[in-house]
């Protein structure tokens, strides 16, 4: 299989497996880092898509592989697949977050309608969720580890700890709330570095537990967001050794 091709025309040649080792030790990571690549018409995306059989249609004909597409981050951390739309298809709140429908697509799913009515988000709130901007046609996720091909996004489950030392590292780092799934546009389409505490939906759908909490890099500043997570932890390691320290004298 032939390495992804970067803006230069140079095939990418970076040790995936190293920088996801460097990740693991550095932030404590729950499950193995997330390699998430979108994939526009007419491209080959790295792997296969695995067929599944989707279960029957709500009332309004909503279905998919998944009952959202943040369970394919808990999927995607033992093995690397294809998506497409349609696996996606039975939330469409994220379906629009990654890029598959527009919009006002969104606004007609029964899905928005029911978050909107019961006051959990407003409509202003969705309005400004950031999304991809170019339609995908297929999204692709597997272990950072067994990365041949640059990601667009690397996405963490990460504990309190893992977040100290994210902020600590990037200060202007936004730490989002609902609906979580918007976080990996804005690593992919922002290029910043990004958290999220979680959401209800997203955390009964994937079983993620409660002091899981998640965030994204972008694939490009893989390399730099490494090598500074690991300066912070360096630094904060100093003062916690000086703090051990002092707390000594208070028995």
């Amino acid at each position: 299989m032939m390495d992804r091709l970067t803006t230069t025309g140079m095939k990418d040649t970076r040790d995936w497996r190293a920088l996801n080792d460097r990740l693991v030790a550095t932030l404590k990571v729950f499950a193995p880092p997330l390699a998430i690549s979108f994939h526009g018409p007419g491209e080959t995306p790295p792997a296969a898509r695995v067929e599944v059989r989707y279960p029957p249609p709500n009332e309004h004909g909503r279905t998919g592989q998944v009952p959202a597409g943040c369970v394919f981050w808990i999927q995607g951390a033992t093995d690397t697949f294809a998506t497409v739309a349609a696996d996606h298809a039975n939330c469409s709140v994220g379906s629009y977050t990654h890029g598959f429908i527009t919009l006002e697509e969104s606004a007609t799913k029964d899905d928005v309608g029911a978050v909107l009515e019961a006051g959990w988000v407003d409509q202003a709130a969705v309005m400004s969720l950031p999304h991809v901007a170019e339609h995908p046609e297929s999204v692709v996720y597997g272990p950072l580890a067994e990365r041949r091909t640059p990601p667009d996004v690397v996405l963490l489950r990460i504990n309190g700890l893992g977040m100290m030392t994210l902020k600590d590292a990037f200060p202007e780092m936004p730490i989002e709330g609902k609906p979580q799934c918007h976080i990996v546009a804005m690593a992919k389409d922002q290029n910043v570095v990004a958290a999220s505490v979680g959401c209800a939906l997203s955390r009964s759908r994937t079983g993620m537990r409660s002091e899981e909490m998640t965030c994204v890099i972008p694939g490009r500043r893989l390399p730099e967001v490494v090598e500074t997570l690991e300066a912070t932890v360096g630094l904060d390691r100093a003062m916690a050794s000086y703090a051990s320290a002092d707390a000594k004298r208070f028995g």
